[in-house]
């Protein structure tokens, strides 16, 4: 009863907002060893007809059966998956499925919002890339489990749509681990040959937003990434070689903004969406500034930092800025403008995502040559030692799910 009176809420506040949606046509009830199993009673319903959607409800202590399903439905077989917890089961609330039928409609191809602004930008004149990256390392007593890395880059022309590249690298055990993200080439070379594909034109320009590294990394990360973005451009094409801006998002910082008259902040005090501050309080020499996109809900708003390392676009302060805030209204699990762009949160999310892929494979990273071997967890069989590139091959997203925004 709760599950239909959930499922007939959902067609309501679905068809409110223009989406069609059908009552289910698979239920069942079932245990965490199970997953593997339904997962195959599924497919062998759907027979030839495509699986829009396995939408799972948990319980609320799902910490470990929810990587479990992401991986065996989204990695091993290419089917979107959205999970909720049961408590948000009964009573259904409106404002709740509206919030999970954004997230549902973004991983089945929808577009939940355009910045239709953006596109008045000088930048978007040319055709142009967003990327997004993010690097994510073991915390300490995790032994020698891989750095996950993940970028993002747009593959439409309004930069709401975004395909995935995972990287792993060996750790070791080390207590320093490697700020940069050595796979990157191999990345951006995967990401141009997705945009050209659904775009139909090389892009010109790339705009690369970075995440995770802090002010004393910028000139290694910056120097090695780079050289591999430009390095990917010349295995892809002789002579082909689009301008690169490099911006580093950094949110571990302790400045606050505030107003001088409270007449002039926002319902909560504080200072109004899309407020920049360029001078003042930002180097001199260097290009930095302070981009507070989001409006407060409740306490002191954190802006964010920005530092554009590399800027061969040589764009107008101004654009960098307009584009920016602009890349923050069109993250799509929310309906206002967020406190970082867009891309950077999803390379976030996907980072995350890989991580919980090797959690629910259950390896053990204690080996001291830095190869892994796998335990009897996850409902997974043993297996004799495996490297990082067998590793890599087994937590990225299918081929047929890595133009889906899976992880949002």
């Amino acid at each position: 009863g709760d599950v239909k009176a959930f499922c007939d809420m959902m067609i309501k506040v679905g068809r409110d907002n223009g989406m069609q949606i059908a009552q289910p046509c698979y239920v069942k009830y079932l245990r965490e060893n199970e997953i593997q199993s339904v997962c195959n009673e599924i497919k062998a319903k759907a027979g030839n007809n495509p699986i829009d959607l396995v939408y799972c409800i948990l319980p609320r202590n799902s910490s470990s059966c929810y990587p479990r399903i992401k991986h065996v439905f989204e990695n091993q077989n290419a089917i979107s998956t959205q999970c909720m917890e049961m408590r948000n089961l009964k009573p259904p609330k409106a404002q709740t499925i509206g919030n999970i039928l954004q997230k549902v409609n973004t991983k089945i191809g929808g577009v939940n919002n355009i910045a239709t602004d953006m596109m008045n930008i000088p930048i978007f004149k040319t055709p142009c890339i967003i990327m997004g990256a993010d690097n994510a390392h073991p915390a300490q007593g995790e032994g020698s489990r891989p750095s996950v890395s993940a970028l993002v880059g747009s593959v439409d022309k309004f930069a709401c749509r975004y395909a995935t590249q995972i990287g792993i690298q060996k750790t070791d055990g080390k207590k320093v681990h490697s700020p940069v993200i050595e796979s990157l080439q191999a990345m951006v070379k995967n990401m141009l040959i997705k945009f050209y594909q659904s775009v139909r034109v090389k892009p010109q320009r790339i705009i690369f937003y970075r995440d995770g590294i802090s002010e004393g990394q910028f000139y290694q990360v910056m120097m090695y990434e780079v050289d591999a973005i430009k390095k990917a451009c010349l295995e892809l094409e002789k002579g082909y070689n689009p301008t690169v801006t490099y911006v580093v998002c950094q949110k571990r910082h302790h400045t606050r903004l505030f107003v001088q008259n409270p007449r002039d902040g926002d319902r909560s005090g504080n200072v109004p969406a899309g407020t920049v501050v360029d001078q003042g309080v930002t180097s001199t020499t260097d290009f930095d500034f302070y981009l507070n996109s989001h409006a407060g809900i409740q306490g002191t708003n954190k802006p964010a930092k920005y530092h554009v390392l590399v800027d061969e676009n040589r764009f107008p302060a101004d654009a960098i800025y307009k584009l920016t805030y602009h890349l923050c209204h069109v993250y799509a699990r929310c309906t206002r403008s967020v406190s970082i762009p867009a891309p950077t949160y999803y390379a976030h999310l996907a980072t995350d995502r890989a991580r919980a892929h090797l959690s629910s494979a259950k390896y053990n990273f204690d080996s001291s040559d830095g190869a892994s071997s796998v335990g009897t967890g996850g409902g997974r069989p043993p297996r004799p030692g495996q490297s990082i590139e067998e590793i890599l091959r087994d937590i990225s997203p299918h081929d047929a799910t890595k133009n889906k925004m899976y992880w949002i």
